[in-house]
């Protein structure tokens, strides 16, 4: 009876320090918010940390799209400019290349300068002759052009220069021979023409 009458209080003090310990435990519940409040602090601190890096993301991404950009306009623009050359009709390789044909074929240049007829244009400096020589001007609201470059045939020593002038027909939308001549270089000296439509 003693012995149990002396323990209550021992049971008390043990209930007091668990109690103790528990109320431990609930005052580290607000130590617990603590960390909650510090890590949802840490992610209002990194939301500007992302957003700056959303911004430069962005700037990339226009660095990349106005570059992507430019080598598409420049890549188009070398486009147009080789089908104009080749292919337009106002070009000056189309027409020398079609000035070229009809000397090749015409009897009198034949017989003159023999079967195999080649052209070549002016000498550059790296001595090709591959630049053929033109001028563009307007006269009477109409665009001309003239053009110069050279044939030489399979008969020894035979050259010529040959002369052709285009003009602007507005209706059509293209270039038409106002004439077409040839100027034999070697003896005996003469001019040969082709067409005249002047």
């Amino acid at each position: 009876c003693l012995r149990w009458r002396h323990q209550p209080p021992l049971l008390r003090a043990a209930r007091l320090s668990i109690g103790t310990q528990a109320g431990g435990l609930g005052a580290e519940k607000p130590g617990g918010d603590s960390k909650r409040v510090s890590v949802q602090r840490a992610r209002q601190e990194e939301t500007p940390l992302s957003t700056a890096r959303k911004v430069k993301e962005a700037g990339k991404d226009i660095t990349y799209f106005i570059v992507v950009f430019i080598g598409i306009s420049i890549t188009g623009g070398l486009f147009y400019v080789i089908f104009k050359e080749l292919f337009s009709s106002s070009s000056p390789s189309r027409i020398y290349g079609d000035t070229f044909e009809k000397c090749r074929s015409h009897p009198e240049i034949i017989g003159v300068f023999g079967e195999s007829i080649k052209a070549y244009g002016e000498p550059t400096r790296r001595g090709r002759r591959q630049f053929v020589s033109h001028i563009e001007y307007v006269k009477d609201g109409l665009k001309h052009m003239r053009l110069k470059f050279y044939i030489e045939g399979s008969e020894t020593g035979k050259r010529g220069t040959v002369h052709v002038e285009v003009k602007e027909n507005p209706e059509q939308g293209r270039f038409e021979v106002s004439y077409i001549f040839v100027d034999v270089d070697t003896y005996p000296r003469r001019t040969i023409i082709l067409e005249d439509n002047r």
